[in-house]
């Protein structure tokens, strides 16, 4: 069989133990069919970068699945029909991540106080001092 990532993303007027039950449904259709989902991650309510049928945020979700091909077509068949599903992604991949996915390892970090862009450097500063070095000609240069 083959592993799959697949990332959907769900209305964000729909509440969160719904998410649940369309996780069941699909988790139902590729388990009908053969295969099994190893993981589901839910990822929460986020805002997306343009609007989709209306909407600014989703629920997004990423199920790890390993399933024959058909299984796969049939689940995405099955959520072009849902209206509650705005966007899915398939993708196949050699091996399924083991652990927290990297959005989660993100949250993980966030939680743990540190702020994504400060990474201890000194953004700009050295550009600026460059920039006057460059402008002023040292004496006795020319």
């Amino acid at each position: 069989m083959a592993l799959y990532e697949h990332v959907y993303l769900a209305r964000q007027d729909i509440s969160a133990p719904q998410v649940e039950a369309l996780n069941e449904q699909f988790k139902g259709i590729i388990e009908a069919q053969g295969g099994k989902i190893e993981k589901i991650e839910y990822w929460g309510v986020k805002s997306v970068a343009y609007r989709i049928k209306k909407n600014r945020k989703a629920h997004f979700t990423l199920l790890n699945i390993d399933a024959p091909p058909a299984a796969v077509a049939e689940m995405e068949r099955q959520m072009s029909i849902n209206e509650d599903v705005l966007r899915f992604l398939t993708i196949r991949v050699e091996e399924l991540e083991q652990g927290p996915s990297a959005m989660m390892r993100k949250r993980d970090d966030d939680d743990r106080g540190e702020r994504v862009g400060d990474r201890g450097g000194d953004r700009g500063r050295g550009r600026s001092s460059r920039r006057r070095d460059e402008a002023a000609p040292e004496e006795g240069a020319f």
